[in-house]
């Protein structure tokens, strides 16, 4: 293993934290603020996808594309918020994981009457098509580049508004304590309208950016939401903090696995067999990750309530 190639490789790790953190950041804050668990977040995540690859394949504006798909899928979550989400606030854990779970079949099946089972084919901008030799014999894909930077500037800007603005103080607020933020005239369902409008966009950000970088096909949603739910433990429920060191912790520990480990298997073992245990690997060392942490810390690393 070359120098460069691990240096390659951790970027990929970052960049695919990157994504999981836009997708653990909305999941958090729904969940920790609201205490709504929304299993139907990673069909969002999938609806950004699909929308931003149509309107990209149609108009050839990749820009374009990622806002339709923000605009789309804000809609949404807004019509599903009003007609679904507002009546879970309160509820049990079990009737939100229902009530979502069935969001999730029913958005499956409308994403195969609207663009069929096929998986479709996401293409990233030409622009951006081409490599850019960050250190001397390493050339990355620019457009992962751009990934890493949108993630970042992203989790800064979400990171200053929950925590350094009033709408962020309002949210904790409503959080902390909604009956006493409505004795102070906050408008809490409101406050929580916003804060799921918000994962919602974060969700279909993260899908339009990793559609050109796998395939875009139904239940994409589901398979990501499996590492975004282990993001949101290890991280601490509520925590924007804890889902971006986790989300990173995430990302690079499943790239050590699908990458390294089967480099090091590969004297040892078959190349059909080591291909094949590759995603294995990677998972199981996400659950040991996320079963050292929780060993240490049940709350998870910076949980959002002491």
């Amino acid at each position: 293993m070359t120098p460069i190639l691990f240096i390659e490789q951790m970027l990929n790790g970052l960049g695919y934290g990157l994504m999981l953190f836009l997708l653990a950041a909305g999941l958090t804050l729904v969940f920790g603020i609201m205490d709504v668990m929304n299993l139907a977040h990673g069909s969002l995540f999938m609806g950004g996808a699909y929308v931003a690859a149509s309107v990209h394949t149609r108009t050839d504006s990749f820009v374009g594309a990622v806002l339709a798909a923000l605009v789309v899928v804000v809609l949404v979550a807004l019509v599903l918020e009003a007609l679904l989400v507002r009546r879970l606030y309160g509820r049990d854990h079990l009737a939100q994981v229902l009530a979502t779970f069935g969001i999730i079949l029913v958005a499956d099946d409308l994403v195969k009457m609207a663009w069929g089972p096929a998986p479709i084919m996401a293409s990233a901008p030409a622009a951006l098509s081409g490599a850019v030799e960050i250190l001397p014999g390493l050339p990355y894909p620019a457009y992962r580049l751009v990934i890493l930077v949108a993630g970042l500037v992203v989790a800064g800007g979400l990171y200053l508004l929950v925590n350094h603005t009033r709408v962020g103080m309002l949210v904790r607020a409503g959080a902390s304590n909604r009956a006493m933020a409505e004795f102070m005239g906050v408008r809490v369902g409101r406050i929580f309208s916003l804060v799921f409008l918000v994962g919602a966009a974060l969700a279909a950000l993260a899908g339009a950016l990793m559609g050109p970088l796998t395939a875009v096909q139904v239940g994409m949603g589901e398979e990501i939401l499996i590492p975004s739910l282990v993001v949101l433990v290890i991280g601490g429920i509520g925590s924007i903090r804890g889902a971006f060191v986790a989300a990173m912790l995430v990302g690079l520990v499943d790239t050590i696995g699908r990458a390294f480990v089967p480099l090091a298997l590969r004297p040892l073992l078959p190349p059909t067999l080591v291909s094949d245990l590759s995603a294995l690997i990677a998972g199981l060392a996400t659950y040991a990750l996320m079963a050292a942490v929780l060993a240490f810390k049940p709350t998870g690393l910076f949980p959002a309530r002491g």
